[in-house]
């Protein structure tokens, strides 16, 4: 089996490319090697731990984390290039609020652990909210609805959101990220043991499985 670790916020529009870059490399790998299983596994990071649980307004934080409009201008411009690449249109002006991500991750590690087969269609519908057909992320309701379409009942994820289950065992898995050495994210880690920092071209990511998979097969 290949273990593919990968370390992503869903606020970060650069995990939505390497996701979409990811996937591109696992169907190249499922054609040469149908037979072989793979196991995905979604790590928490934090892209700005700093929002405010409500979440706070999006573009003007923006424009002074880039150095003001023109250099967020190209910025988008840059991501949009390479989102168009692997069918994702960004639609960065609609989006209204830079959310708080802890609920989401929270949903995230609960449904992967939950109901695993959900988890893909999940993580595509809280990418596609933040950032093409934009809703907030922090509130519950929206999230709610995402973990419904993916297969988990409106009310149920609603109320598990409500509350605050796994909230410490998401802060670890960060924290650890963090002492692992992942400071930028997207983060890939093949085999457990193959890091590989950014949205890398599919061509890149599918030779590091390829090196994941002779590794093992060589300690076997």
């Amino acid at each position: 089996m290949l273990t593919i670790d990968i370390v992503s916020d869903v606020v970060c529009p650069w995990c939505y490319i390497g996701k979409r870059r990811l996937e591109a490399a696992l169907a190249d790998l499922r054609q040469a090697r149908p037979d072989l299983p793979v196991a995905i596994r979604w790590l928490p990071y934090f892209l700005n731990p700093d929002t405010p649980p409500q979440g706070e307004p999006y573009r003007p934080f923006l424009e002074a984390k880039f150095g003001g409009p023109e250099k967020l201008a190209e910025t988008w411009a840059r991501l949009r290039e390479a989102g168009n690449s692997v069918g994702i249109n960004f639609a960065f002006e609609r989006i209204e609020v830079r959310a708080n991500t802890l609920a989401a991750h929270r949903l995230i590690h609960h449904m992967q652990r939950t109901l695993p087969q959900a988890t893909k269609d999940l993580v595509e519908g809280l990418f596609m909210i933040s950032f093409v057909e934009p809703r907030n992320l922090g509130d519950h309701e929206v999230l709610a609805r995402i973990a419904d379409a993916a297969g988990w009942d409106y009310q149920s994820a609603l109320d598990f959101l409500a509350g605050d289950g796994e909230e410490e065992q998401v802060l670890a898995l960060a924290e650890r990220v963090q002492q692992m050495g992942v400071t930028s994210v997207p983060f890939f880690i093949f085999g457990g043991r193959l890091g590989v920092s950014g949205a890398q071209s599919p061509e890149i990511l599918r030779q590091a499985m390829d090196q994941a998979i002779a590794g093992a097969a060589a300690n076997d």
